[in-house]
């Protein structure tokens, strides 16, 4: 099997540099890419399977990257960044990121998170039940495919969304609670992790409600969590 390929974009060198050691150690092929605009070249280019990504560069910083990447791509995406307020991560999570890691970063951690999200991309659509499509009133998950698609047309799902949208499909009118969720999806322990959360649920809203705010797909059960309507 080929080795994965990790696009690791940041303007410092050193960083980049280290990065590539750590990753290499685990057996991955590295692409390195000191901003956004080199990034989007290796991706015009070749295949990559996870990307990290420095919030701030120079040309093009790391949320406005994320978004070109997502008007084309499902490619999983970490961010780095030396910010640790909630504004920035969620604003990272809202253009389409998977996951944060402030920096200075634990090197073992930054290994996990991405072995965690190449997991999930590589075996995306592969829960226990094979590959029947599931369909809920024209909201229809086709696992084998690993689409989702809203009377039939097509709707683009970051990994992270896919796997809730697939979670709650699967287990239509089961209310599952945020840490059930996060833990399920995430594949690591809850802690504090309702914004995360509550911003992927809006965002696939936006994607499959006609009206997110009147939504008939995903409902809240407040002081509960979320379910998809049977």
């Amino acid at each position: 099997m080929e080795p994965y390929t990790v696009l690791v974009v940041d303007d410092e060198t050193e960083i980049r540099d280290a990065i590539e050691i750590y990753l290499r150690n685990e057996g991955m092929r590295v692409i390195q890419a000191k901003d956004g605009i080199e990034a989007i070249d290796v991706l015009n280019e070749q295949t990559v399977h996870l990307i990290i990504l420095d919030m701030m560069m120079p040309r093009l910083d790391g949320i406005a990257t994320t978004f070109k990447i997502r008007e084309k791509q499902n490619i999983p995406i970490i961010i780095l960044s030396a910010k640790s307020e909630d504004i920035d991560k969620i604003l990272g999570l809202q253009v389409g990121a998977d996951d944060y890691v402030t920096k200075p970063f634990n090197p073992l951690e930054l290994i996990a998170r991405v072995k965690s999200q190449l997991r999930r991309y590589v075996t995306l659509g592969t829960y226990e039940g094979g590959a029947r499509v599931i369909d809920l009133h024209g909201l229809t998950l086709d696992p084998a495919a690993k689409e989702v698609a809203v009377h039939g047309e097509a709707v683009k799902l970051t990994p992270i969304e896919y796997k809730i949208v697939e979670l709650l499909m699967r287990n239509a009118g089961r209310v599952f609670s945020i840490q059930e969720i996060y833990e399920r999806v995430w594949n690591e322990p809850c802690y504090n992790a309702e914004n995360t959360v509550a911003v992927h649920i809006r965002k696939i809203r936006e994607k499959i409600e006609i009206d997110p705010k009147n939504p008939r797909y995903v409902k809240v059960v407040w002081g509960v969590g979320y379910k998809m309507e049977k």
